[in-house]
């Protein structure tokens, strides 16, 4: 996750609120189609960075059991650790 992806969002989320509200069509309207544009580039871009940002450090790990630790660590290679605990079934 490095800054390239913040960059090139924030250019485009930057061109939908700043740079389109000064080519917006003369009218009537002008001022509430410019409000939207800019509206519309600040909340998607600060929903986005939220979105972003939350994957950097995710507050919710899976959570697993110890079978499927152990059946991950043999497949992937890992250090098994034997503390002479044994699976049994889980109860449903």
């Amino acid at each position: 996750m490095g800054a390239l992806p913040i960059i090139i969002c924030t250019a485009i989320f930057g061109v939908v609120g700043i740079v389109l509200p000064f080519v917006a069509p003369k009218g009537p309207n002008r001022g509430i189609v410019q409000c939207v544009l800019i509206l519309t580039g600040v909340t998607c871009w600060l929903f986005w960075l939220c979105c972003y940002m939350a994957q950097m450090n995710p507050l919710i790990g899976p959570k697993l059991h110890q079978n499927t630790i152990l059946i991950m660590a043999r497949e992937w290679g890992g250090p098994l650790i034997d503390d002479g605990w044994t699976p049994k079934e889980e109860e449903h």
